[in-house]
């Protein structure tokens, strides 16, 4: 429309019933913009859940052992390493060291070998072991198949409610409302640019 008066500009907005929106303030004129404000900032909120919907957001489970682990129990918590590795989660192992159990690193490094040896198919070492103070940390990874799997599972469970939201007339994320573009000249200026329709 080019540069009108604010006043006019104010004006055609209230002809169509749609809001003044400033989109460009440090313009020189500023840009504004004819739109219904309450369904862009709807639009913009739609659009930052469904980006935070596709994020990936990395988890890290932590699984805490002692040196002197009984054969049953060893097997339970690896059973929790396989199922996180299976989700798609990163694992730190801890061995915990007690007392003169600090002197023989060796079956604390023993056991994170055996632990990796077993659970090579789901997941990899991301970092090696490594003594810290009375504790001994590893890290596990789960390989990238394994991760795949696990985010199309999530993804698929959450199949139906995309498609109600899709049946109950939503708009899409990307739809911006028909409207024409002004720019004012500034907030004590007597003239604001329009373009659009």
């Amino acid at each position: 429309m080019g540069i009108v008066p604010l006043e006019r500009a104010l004006q055609l907005a209230a002809d169509v019933d749609l809001d003044l929106v400033e989109v460009a303030p440090m313009a020189r004129p500023p840009v504004c913009k004819l739109m219904d404000f309450g369904k862009f900032k709807y639009e913009s909120a739609l659009k930052a859940r469904e980006a935070r919907r596709n994020q990936q957001q990395t988890v890290i489970k932590e699984m805490k052992l002692r040196p002197k682990i009984d054969p049953h129990d060893y097997e339970t918590k690896k059973g929790h390493v396989v199922r996180f590795l299976k989700a798609g989660d990163k694992v730190k192992v801890t061995i915990m060291f007690r007392g003169r159990e600090q002197s023989r690193p060796e079956l604390g490094y023993r056991l994170l070998r055996r632990l990796e040896s077993e659970i090579t198919d789901l997941g990899y070492v991301e970092a090696a072991p490594k003594q810290d103070g009375r504790n001994m940390i590893m890290v596990l990874a789960p390989h990238r198949a394994v991760k795949a799997s696990a985010v199309a599972a999530t993804a698929s469970r959450g199949g139906p409610r995309e498609r109600a939201a899709e049946e109950s007339g939503a708009p899409e994320a990307g739809e911006t409302p028909e409207a024409g573009e002004t720019a004012a000249a500034g907030e004590t200026g007597p003239t604001a640019e329009t373009s659009g329709q």
